[in-house]
């Protein structure tokens, strides 16, 4: 506990895009919770100590950051004294300053100047502060407003109560993911994106550069495994696309993953000026009739609802193991991948995806959201697009589902509008327009079913068995079904928690008398869709419990509630499509 205070999660918060020269800022900073928004009024941007402390990144709710503070927070302010190395001072560079995620509405102060703005809960965003440095010590301030219960904001699984219930938890309010200083020349590697092809074994590159190119010129090198495998030297300039053939063909696959190293070289008048080092994968994703094809071959995904909550930071994992960590228990019962359920999960969780091999669906926290509002577009599509930008580059993302649940009163305008986005700015994944319940337009089409007697459960699907009628949530409402993939993408939820006391706890249904009753439920559920040969994946709830809700296979705190060597023998069975041929020809 005293090294996580004194120097809470360390490591580097942007895996695909390196450089040597940054400061991690988390760690105490002044604290102070503002609920009647005079916190400017009063000077609190300016040279004013605040009265309390919060260890940053985690939100002020949980019992890490020192608060745990469970009340409404209108908004919350943070203090800081920087001082930067001499030599960035030297060398004249300029200072970034990112923040990993704030939530929800936040302003940055740098020596009592404003530095900028950011609307959004979930993504990472920066701001240049060059030309508000001193060259001793700075103070930074952020204030960050958090309206949670006014609707025009996503805010997922945090309660809109003072307590938490339901399948709604512990709120998070402003900071919760790293905040750090970068330090960059003046024309430098702003962002990358790749786009794999596995059949030529290429990797096409789209390079950002920020600043004056006269002069510039950018060098990217492809390794394999410390190997040089391919190699371009192209001119910079803004913007700048090309595409490298690599002379040795390793596939990102489910379980077995390859990553390339990158490395790139931004040269100014044949001088290096900036370097960043990255990494990719080479897969493709392609429908197939019913079926999501990986690299061309049927996998069907074993998934389960991953909440991203934890018991001591909220939001936020306590270390960079415990991310590893949750991918890995999930893997030992055999999933190959989660629904990263209501929440934008960090990139370093992502990281550990790609490394690891784990299949993951991108979701935004959408719930909390007045869909009928007209200023939910700009609110939704402004955040999702910044989601759709840093995560792109993610093998292990293998489609984006911007909604969940939403119900028979959503502006279906606008889920049409935010999945067309969706394709047009990623035409390389599937989109779900909305988990489970209303569909309006869409590539892959789900449910979600919590039946939990196993002979009714399979009378559900039983038509789409044979190639009949797919069960569907709303089908008076839902868009008509063309024949897309489909999969049950909410399942399960099954009630276990002997010896647990306490009202709020729940799960669905009844819950089993004994443990032999819960197995024997869990197979007979999964064992419907595995063997149904017009399913491509499912996905079960849920992998851990999360406060009151008691579903998970394994608790809150990561122990597990069944030999994991069990539930992965009903998972890994083989699904029927799998191994059903398709005469349908692969689409993008």
């Amino acid at each position: 506990m005293n090294d996580i205070l004194s120097y809470p999660r360390p490591e580097y918060p942007r895996p695909q895009m390196v450089r040597d020269d940054w400061m991690n800022l988390n760690g105490r900073w002044g604290f102070e919770i503002d609920q009647s928004l005079s916190g400017e009024a009063r000077g609190l941007p300016y040279d004013r100590v605040l009265t309390r402390t919060v260890i940053v990144p985690f939100c002020p709710e949980s019992v890490l950051s020192g608060i745990g503070e469970k009340d409404f927070m209108a908004s919350v302010w943070y203090r800081r004294e920087v001082e930067l190395p001499p030599a960035w001072l030297l060398e004249h560079k300029r200072i970034i300053l990112h923040i990993g995620a704030c939530d929800y509405a936040t302003t940055v102060w740098v020596n009592g100047q404003e530095a900028g703005r950011h609307l959004g809960g979930y993504v990472s965003f920066s701001f240049d502060i060059t030309k508000l440095l001193k060259p001793d010590k700075n103070t930074i301030v952020i204030h960050a407003v958090d309206d949670l219960r006014g609707r025009l904001q996503p805010r997922g699984k945090q309660s809109d109560r003072y307590e938490s219930y339901s399948c709604l938890y512990t709120r998070t309010t402003g900071i919760w993911q790293t905040v750090w200083l970068e330090a960059v020349p003046d024309t430098y590697l702003r962002a990358l994106k790749y786009f794999t092809d596995i059949d030529q074994s290429t990797v096409t590159i789209q390079a950002r550069v920020e600043g004056e190119t006269n002069g510039c010129a950018l060098q990217a090198i492809v390794m394999a495994a410390g190997i040089e495998v391919g190699k371009a030297n192209v001119a910079a300039s803004n913007l700048v696309t090309f595409t490298i053939n690599l002379s040795e063909r390793h596939l990102w696959e489910p379980g077995a993953p390859f990553l390339y190293d990158t490395q790139f070289i931004l040269m100014k008048n044949g001088h290096a000026i900036d370097t960043v080092s990255s990494y990719f994968g080479l897969r493709s994703i392609t429908i197939d009739g019913k079926r999501v094809l990986i690299n061309n071959k049927p996998v069907f995904q074993r998934l389960v609802l991953d909440q991203g909550f934890y018991p001591d930071g909220i939001y936020t994992a306590s270390s960079d193991d415990d991310l590893r960590a949750d991918i890995e228990l999930s893997m030992a019962m055999g999933f190959n991948g989660a629904r990263l359920h209501q929440k934008v999960f960090e990139p370093r969780f992502h990281y550990w995806a790609d490394r690891l091999g784990y299949l993951t669906w991108g979701e935004q926290a959408s719930w909390g959201l007045d869909t009928a509002n007209p200023y939910a577009l700009e609110r939704f599509l402004t955040e999702w697009l910044e989601v759709l930008s840093r995560d792109f580059n993610h093998p292990s993302i293998v489609g984006w589902c911007p909604f969940n649940e939403t119900d028979t009163r959503q502006n279906n305008e606008l889920l049409r509008m935010i999945y067309r986005v969706t394709k047009a700015v990623d035409p390389t994944r599937p989109v779900i327009d909305t988990s489970g319940y209303v569909h309006v337009e869409t590539d892959i089409y789900d449910c979600h079913n919590y039946e939990q007697d196993p002979n009714k459960f399979t009378q559900y699907f039983a038509s789409s068995r044979i190639g009949g009628p797919v069960y569907r949530n709303f089908p008076k409402e839902d868009a008509s079904y063309q024949g897309q993939p489909y999969f049950v993408s909410e399942y399960g939820g099954i009630w276990w928690n002997p010896g647990q006391m306490g009202d709020k706890a729940w799960g669905y249904g009844d819950r089993p008398k004994t443990e032999e009753q819960f197995l024997e439920r869990y197979r007979r559920l999964t064992e419907t869709l595995l063997s149904n040969p017009n399913m491509f994946a499912f996905c079960y709830t849920q992998l851990t419990d999360v406060e009151q809700e008691v579903n998970g296979l394994y608790t809150y705190t990561r122990k597990p509630k069944f030999d994991p060597a069990v539930i992965r023998a009903i998972n890994i069975q083989p699904a029927a499509i799998e191994v059903r041929p398709s005469s349908e020809q692969p689409v993008a």
